[in-house]
């Protein structure tokens, strides 16, 4: 029920979290020109008016066939000012209002008829151009809604991660949404959610949002190994006519991840031919030519869910820290930042411990998968979401407490300000 970041072996090393932001200075130091187009997070808060809404939609039983949790939680801006939320796996179901059935003080959810309710592996949420959120979009026939993209034939299932509104055709007035999927088979050990098999492109039609398309986009099915294939799409930023398209491999044994950066010339996201690979000095065709833009080793490193934004001349990424033993990427999120999209980037700084919801057992509430939202960056400065999910000791299923707490499974908001290094 959870995304492939959180490995098992970190969801021991949990701790108690507290919200404060600490700088812990750079590696290594850069140059005065660096500096100039270097970021730091330089202070945080809670924002509580994305948080409630997705509370307040979530607990409302006006429907049984719209979300009530799940996480991925990426976000596009349509045309006509509507926002297209995009979460991977998603409950759906009936949310009841505190005690639960052992009392708890928590909404809770069952299915529609009081039974167990069972995890759709991805929806969509609809927010109007006010902010509500007003409608989810499923798969699946009437009264048994399922996936929105539809699990790939042969098992495992699909997630959705960054999208781009682009013309249908290049150079064409008509547009469309592409979403970015991984592409999961089913899997085993330390690949219990699958194994990362490819990036697709879904092609979204506007202003009906409906899906007319999935296809291939970077096929990793080759890789022998599936801890060395690499998913496209977890940041989408677009720059001088290009879309920079950062992405991240899945190794079993280290809570790090490594980072890994794909181009495609603009509104060609769908253009499988169009990608091209960061191999280190050179843009090359061939994905198995590329290598890490940020390698996750020692203090540095990645989830293999984590967000990139441009700020002025910075380019910024936000991960969960997963440095040292790994369980602080369960808990705290840091930042790198670099003067282009392939780097080289400096840090970790900065470390920040998000707020996470009242549980029984804290320890074993898990945060992790930060996103940032820039089509809500304002005044009040850079919106970021994280994800919350619980992790229990090995063998214990998270279903039972995530439905018996909803907020346990849901995004929170945060809005970040970033600022030059400090001198």
């Amino acid at each position: 029920m959870s995304r492939a970041p959180i490995r098992t072996t970190a969801a021991a090393g949990l701790l108690l979290l507290t919200a404060a932001v600490a700088l812990v200075p750079p590696g290594r130091a850069p140059g005065p020109r660096a500096d100039r187009a270097g970021r730091r997070i330089a202070a945080w808060s809670a924002d509580v008016r994305h948080t409630a809404e997705f509370t307040l939609y979530g607990n409302d039983n006006t429907r049984l066939d719209d979300w009530t949790g799940g996480d991925g939680t990426h976000s596009v801006r349509l045309p006509d000012g509507r926002t297209l939320w995009l979460f991977s796996d998603t409950f759906l179901d009936r949310v009841h209002a505190p005690p639960g059935p052992h009392g708890a003080p928590h909404h809770w959810r069952t299915s529609g008829t009081g039974g167990t309710p069972w995890l759709r592996h991805n929806s969509a949420v609809v927010m109007s151009r006010s902010g509500r959120a007003e409608r989810t979009l499923t798969g699946g026939g009437a009264g048994a809604p399922g996936p929105f993209f539809p699990d790939p034939p042969g098992g495992g299932r699909r997630w959705p991660v960054g999208a781009r509104v682009e013309p249908r055709v290049p150079g064409g007035a008509a547009r469309v949404v592409r979403v970015l999927l991984w592409r999961r088979t089913p899997g085993s050990g330390p690949w219990i959610f699958g194994e990362p098999r490819g990036t697709e492109v879904a092609t979204l039609s506007l202003p009906g949002l409906r899906l007319e398309s999935i296809t291939l986009a970077v096929d990793q099915a080759a890789v022998p190994d599936p801890g060395r294939r690499v998913l496209y799409g977890t940041a989408v930023v677009p720059a001088g006519g290009w879309t920079y398209v950062f992405g991240g491999d899945d190794p079993p044994t280290s809570p790090a991840s490594s980072a890994y950066l794909a181009r495609v010339p603009a509104g060609h996201l769908a253009d499988r031919g169009g990608w091209r690979f960061w191999d280190g000095g050179r843009w090359r065709r061939r994905a198995g030519r590329a290598v890490p833009v940020l390698r996750g080793g020692g203090r540095r490193g990645v989830g293999s869910a984590f967000t990139v934004v441009r700020d002025g001349p910075a380019w910024v990424l936000f991960t969960m820290d997963t440095g040292g033993d790994g369980s602080a990427g369960l808990r705290v999120v840091t930042s790198y930042w670099a003067g282009a999209p392939q780097g080289p980037w400096h840090g970790p700084h900065g470390r920040l411990a998000p707020p996470r919801p009242p549980a029984a057992d804290p320890r074993h509430v898990a945060v992790y998968n930060p996103q940032a939202h820039p089509e809500f960056t304002g005044g009040r400065g850079l919106l970021l979401s994280y994800d919350i999910n619980w992790l229990g000791p090995p063998g214990v299923p998270p279903g039972p407490r995530i439905n018996g707490a909803v907020e346990l499974y849901r995004p929170r908001f945060l809005r970040v300000r970033l600022a030059p290094p400090a001198p």
